[in-house]
Protein backbone atom coordinates (compact mmCIF):
# COMPACT_ATOMS: atom_id res chain seq x y z
CA UNK A 1 0.00 0.00 0.00
CA UNK A 2 1.37 3.40 -1.09
CA UNK A 3 2.04 6.14 1.84
CA UNK A 4 1.41 9.47 1.60
CA UNK A 5 5.21 10.86 1.74
CA UNK A 6 4.66 14.10 3.60
CA UNK A 7 1.75 16.44 5.35
CA UNK A 8 1.33 19.93 4.97
CA UNK A 9 0.02 22.12 8.19
CA UNK A 10 -1.01 25.74 6.92
CA UNK A 11 -2.17 28.19 8.63
CA UNK A 12 -5.52 30.02 8.42
CA UNK A 13 -3.98 33.21 7.02
CA UNK A 14 0.12 32.45 5.46
CA UNK A 15 1.58 35.95 7.89
CA UNK A 16 5.27 34.91 8.00
CA UNK A 17 7.50 34.98 5.52
CA UNK A 18 9.49 31.60 7.21
CA UNK A 19 8.55 28.10 6.02
CA UNK A 20 9.53 25.29 8.34
CA UNK A 21 10.46 21.45 7.24
CA UNK A 22 11.23 18.63 9.32
CA UNK A 23 12.59 15.99 6.47
CA UNK A 24 13.66 13.55 8.75
CA UNK A 25 10.52 13.22 11.11
CA UNK A 26 8.77 10.39 8.73
CA UNK A 27 7.82 7.59 11.08
CA UNK A 28 4.89 5.36 8.81
CA UNK A 29 6.97 2.32 8.40
CA UNK A 30 5.29 0.24 5.32
CA UNK A 31 4.40 -3.21 6.21
CA UNK A 32 6.51 -4.13 2.91
CA UNK A 33 9.49 -2.37 3.86
CA UNK A 34 9.36 -3.67 7.34
CA UNK A 35 8.97 -7.30 6.26
CA UNK A 36 12.02 -6.71 4.15
CA UNK A 37 14.73 -5.35 6.14
CA UNK A 38 17.11 -7.00 8.86
CA UNK A 39 16.60 -4.97 11.71
CA UNK A 40 13.63 -5.26 14.00
CA UNK A 41 11.29 -2.03 14.64
CA UNK A 42 13.13 -0.58 17.40
CA UNK A 43 16.60 -0.92 15.73
CA UNK A 44 15.41 0.94 12.07
CA UNK A 45 14.33 3.86 13.87
CA UNK A 46 17.72 4.68 15.12
CA UNK A 47 18.18 7.69 12.30
CA UNK A 48 14.87 9.18 12.90
CA UNK A 49 14.65 12.27 13.91
CA UNK A 50 11.73 11.49 15.96
CA UNK A 51 8.62 13.77 17.13
CA UNK A 52 10.29 16.52 15.74
CA UNK A 53 7.01 17.59 13.57
CA UNK A 54 5.04 17.71 16.78
CA UNK A 55 7.53 19.58 18.52
CA UNK A 56 6.93 22.44 15.47
CA UNK A 57 3.22 22.10 15.48
CA UNK A 58 2.73 25.28 17.13
CA UNK A 59 4.07 27.37 14.29
CA UNK A 60 0.84 27.23 12.00
CA UNK A 61 -0.85 29.20 15.47
CA UNK A 62 1.88 32.16 14.15
CA UNK A 63 1.20 31.96 10.62
CA UNK A 64 3.82 29.74 8.82
CA UNK A 65 2.97 26.80 7.60
CA UNK A 66 5.13 23.14 8.36
CA UNK A 67 6.41 20.76 5.47
CA UNK A 68 6.69 17.10 7.59
CA UNK A 69 7.57 13.96 6.43
CA UNK A 70 5.60 11.03 6.56
CA UNK A 71 8.15 8.33 5.20
CA UNK A 72 11.00 7.44 7.68
CA UNK A 73 14.62 8.59 6.88
CA UNK A 74 15.54 4.81 6.61
CA UNK A 75 13.56 4.50 3.21
CA UNK A 76 14.56 7.38 1.70
CA UNK A 77 16.50 10.47 2.88
CA UNK A 78 14.50 13.46 1.72
CA UNK A 79 18.30 15.72 2.84
CA UNK A 80 20.04 13.78 0.49
CA UNK A 81 20.63 14.46 -3.15
CA UNK A 82 18.65 12.46 -5.69
CA UNK A 83 21.75 11.61 -7.25
CA UNK A 84 23.60 10.32 -4.25
CA UNK A 85 22.80 6.25 -5.09
CA UNK A 86 24.67 4.05 -3.78
CA UNK A 87 26.94 1.32 -5.75
CA UNK A 88 26.93 -0.89 -2.63
CA UNK A 89 23.13 -1.22 -1.87
CA UNK A 90 21.82 -0.86 -5.70
CA UNK A 91 21.87 -3.79 -7.83
CA UNK A 92 23.59 -3.03 -11.61
CA UNK A 93 25.10 0.15 -10.47
CA UNK A 94 28.52 1.29 -11.20
CA UNK A 95 30.86 3.32 -8.36
CA UNK A 96 30.95 7.12 -10.28
CA UNK A 97 33.28 8.46 -7.29
CA UNK A 98 30.40 8.81 -4.21
CA UNK A 99 30.49 11.23 -2.00
CA UNK A 100 31.95 10.44 1.69
CA UNK A 101 28.10 10.30 2.57
CA UNK A 102 27.20 7.50 0.66
CA UNK A 103 30.78 5.20 1.01
CA UNK A 104 29.40 5.04 4.85
CA UNK A 105 25.98 3.91 3.88
CA UNK A 106 23.96 7.27 4.10
CA UNK A 107 23.14 8.22 0.39
CA UNK A 108 19.20 9.14 -0.68
CA UNK A 109 18.26 5.35 -0.22
CA UNK A 110 20.55 4.63 3.22
CA UNK A 111 22.08 1.52 3.26
CA UNK A 112 22.85 1.98 7.42
CA UNK A 113 21.12 3.38 10.22
CA UNK A 114 22.99 4.98 13.01
CA UNK A 115 25.71 3.61 14.06
CA UNK A 116 26.52 1.76 10.36
CA UNK A 117 23.51 -1.02 11.18
CA UNK A 118 22.92 -2.27 7.99
CA UNK A 119 19.54 -2.69 7.14
CA UNK A 120 19.46 -4.86 4.21
CA UNK A 121 20.67 -8.10 3.58
CA UNK A 122 22.12 -8.13 0.20
CA UNK A 123 21.27 -5.30 -2.22
CA UNK A 124 17.99 -3.86 -3.94
CA UNK A 125 17.21 -2.87 -7.38
CA UNK A 126 17.43 -0.11 -9.45
CA UNK A 127 13.92 -0.11 -9.83
CA UNK A 128 13.09 -0.21 -6.34
CA UNK A 129 15.58 2.81 -5.77
CA UNK A 130 14.10 5.05 -8.94
CA UNK A 131 10.36 4.33 -7.24
CA UNK A 132 11.61 5.50 -4.09
CA UNK A 133 12.69 8.35 -5.38
CA UNK A 134 9.56 8.99 -7.49
CA UNK A 135 6.81 8.22 -5.15
CA UNK A 136 8.62 10.24 -2.10
CA UNK A 137 11.37 12.07 -2.79
CA UNK A 138 9.99 13.98 -5.33
CA UNK A 139 6.79 15.19 -4.63
CA UNK A 140 8.33 16.12 -1.26
CA UNK A 141 10.52 18.56 -2.88
CA UNK A 142 8.09 19.54 -5.30
CA UNK A 143 6.34 20.86 -2.49
CA UNK A 144 9.11 22.48 -0.87
CA UNK A 145 9.65 24.22 -3.43
CA UNK A 146 6.11 25.30 -4.30
CA UNK A 147 5.85 26.95 -0.86
CA UNK A 148 9.19 28.42 -1.22
CA UNK A 149 8.40 30.12 -4.37
CA UNK A 150 4.46 31.30 -2.94
CA UNK A 151 6.19 32.75 0.37
CA UNK A 152 8.82 34.41 -1.04
CA UNK A 153 5.97 36.44 -4.11
CA UNK A 154 4.02 37.82 -1.03
CA UNK A 155 7.07 38.30 1.28
CA UNK A 156 9.94 39.38 -1.38
CA UNK A 157 12.09 36.98 0.50
CA UNK A 158 11.52 33.50 2.25
CA UNK A 159 13.39 31.83 5.12
CA UNK A 160 13.08 28.06 5.44
CA UNK A 161 13.95 26.87 8.40
CA UNK A 162 15.07 22.89 8.17
CA UNK A 163 14.51 21.40 11.53
CA UNK A 164 16.14 18.11 12.82
CA UNK A 165 17.58 16.38 15.79
CA UNK A 166 20.46 15.21 16.87
CA UNK A 167 21.52 12.12 19.36
CA UNK A 168 23.07 13.99 22.72
CA UNK A 169 26.39 12.58 22.31
CA UNK A 170 26.95 13.55 18.27
CA UNK A 171 26.94 17.27 19.35
CA UNK A 172 30.15 17.05 20.49
CA UNK A 173 31.47 14.08 22.37
CA UNK A 174 34.72 15.92 24.08
CA UNK A 175 32.69 18.15 25.83
CA UNK A 176 30.85 17.70 29.21
CA UNK A 177 26.92 17.66 29.19
CA UNK A 178 27.02 21.19 30.63
CA UNK A 179 29.24 22.69 28.00
CA UNK A 180 28.11 21.05 25.15
CA UNK A 181 25.44 22.80 22.69
CA UNK A 182 22.08 22.15 23.11
CA UNK A 183 21.07 23.62 19.67
CA UNK A 184 22.99 23.77 16.77
CA UNK A 185 21.63 26.45 13.61
CA UNK A 186 23.65 25.67 10.62
CA UNK A 187 23.77 28.01 7.32
CA UNK A 188 27.05 26.12 5.73
CA UNK A 189 29.37 28.99 7.02
CA UNK A 190 26.96 32.18 5.59
CA UNK A 191 26.56 30.17 2.06
CA UNK A 192 22.96 29.35 2.73
CA UNK A 193 21.42 32.43 4.59
CA UNK A 194 21.98 36.24 5.13
CA UNK A 195 23.42 36.55 8.41
CA UNK A 196 20.40 38.71 9.59
CA UNK A 197 18.21 36.15 9.67
CA UNK A 198 20.44 33.29 11.11
CA UNK A 199 21.57 35.90 14.10
CA UNK A 200 18.00 36.08 14.73
CA UNK A 201 17.14 32.48 14.95
CA UNK A 202 20.63 32.22 17.15
CA UNK A 203 19.42 35.29 19.80
CA UNK A 204 15.80 33.83 19.85
CA UNK A 205 17.44 29.67 21.07
CA UNK A 206 20.04 31.75 23.33
CA UNK A 207 17.39 34.23 24.62
CA UNK A 208 15.70 31.29 26.17
CA UNK A 209 18.70 29.63 27.72
CA UNK A 210 19.60 27.35 25.39
CA UNK A 211 23.22 26.43 24.87
CA UNK A 212 24.28 27.80 20.74
CA UNK A 213 26.40 26.98 18.73
CA UNK A 214 26.86 27.79 15.17
CA UNK A 215 27.79 25.25 12.38
CA UNK A 216 29.54 22.72 14.70
CA UNK A 217 29.11 20.16 14.52
CA UNK A 218 26.10 20.14 11.58
CA UNK A 219 26.20 22.93 9.07
CA UNK A 220 23.51 21.84 6.52
CA UNK A 221 23.44 18.85 3.94
CA UNK A 222 21.31 19.14 0.40
CA UNK A 223 18.54 20.89 1.54
CA UNK A 224 20.48 23.55 3.24
CA UNK A 225 22.60 23.64 -0.08
CA UNK A 226 20.52 22.94 -2.68
CA UNK A 227 17.91 25.79 -1.66
CA UNK A 228 19.86 28.35 0.33
CA UNK A 229 20.37 31.32 -1.98
CA UNK A 230 20.72 34.53 -0.28
CA UNK A 231 20.82 36.77 -3.10
CA UNK A 232 17.43 35.52 -4.48
CA UNK A 233 16.18 36.34 -1.21
CA UNK A 234 15.31 32.30 -0.51
CA UNK A 235 17.23 31.20 2.66
CA UNK A 236 17.76 28.40 4.49
CA UNK A 237 18.52 27.74 8.38
CA UNK A 238 18.77 24.33 9.77
CA UNK A 239 18.36 23.46 13.19
CA UNK A 240 19.69 20.62 15.40
CA UNK A 241 18.10 20.24 18.56
CA UNK A 242 19.67 17.76 21.09
CA UNK A 243 17.13 15.01 21.21
CA UNK A 244 18.17 14.31 25.20
CA UNK A 245 16.22 17.12 25.80
CA UNK A 246 12.40 16.11 24.92
CA UNK A 247 13.16 12.22 24.15
CA UNK A 248 14.10 8.97 26.21
CA UNK A 249 16.84 7.91 23.50
CA UNK A 250 16.93 4.49 24.38
CA UNK A 251 12.75 4.04 24.21
CA UNK A 252 12.00 6.88 21.45
CA UNK A 253 9.49 7.68 23.37
CA UNK A 254 8.52 11.44 24.56
CA UNK A 255 9.92 12.26 27.78
CA UNK A 256 7.60 13.15 30.51
CA UNK A 257 8.62 16.85 29.96
CA UNK A 258 8.14 16.92 26.42
CA UNK A 259 5.22 19.12 26.63
CA UNK A 260 7.27 21.75 28.74
CA UNK A 261 9.59 21.25 26.54
CA UNK A 262 7.75 22.23 23.23
CA UNK A 263 5.84 24.86 25.75
CA UNK A 264 9.47 26.72 25.67
CA UNK A 265 10.69 25.81 21.82
CA UNK A 266 7.29 28.06 21.08
CA UNK A 267 8.95 31.03 22.68
CA UNK A 268 11.56 30.60 20.46
CA UNK A 269 9.84 30.23 17.32
CA UNK A 270 7.14 33.30 18.49
CA UNK A 271 10.12 35.20 18.52
CA UNK A 272 11.69 34.29 15.37
CA UNK A 273 8.23 34.63 14.04
CA UNK A 274 8.07 38.26 15.12
CA UNK A 275 11.63 39.44 14.28
CA UNK A 276 10.36 38.71 10.72
CA UNK A 277 6.97 40.05 10.90
CA UNK A 278 8.79 43.56 11.94
CA UNK A 279 11.18 43.38 9.19
CA UNK A 280 8.42 42.35 6.75
CA UNK A 281 6.27 45.15 7.82
CA UNK A 282 9.25 47.57 7.38
CA UNK A 283 10.24 46.29 3.79
CA UNK A 284 6.33 46.35 2.75
CA UNK A 285 5.99 50.27 3.71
Amino acid sequence: MRVDPFILYEPAQLTSSIVFATPHSGRNYSQDFVDRIILDAHAIRASEDAFVDQLFLPVTALGAPLLAALVPRAFVDLNRSCEELDPALIEDMRSTGSSARVTSGLGVVPRVVAAGRPIYHGKISMKEAQARLQDVWHPYHQRLQALLDVTRAKFGHVVLIDCHSMPHEAANPGLRSKTSPEIVVGDRFGAASDPKFVECVHAAFADVGFRVSRNMPFAGAYISQHYGKPKRGQHVIQIEIDRSLYLDEASIEPLASFADFQTRLRVVIEKIVEVEKGKDRIAAE
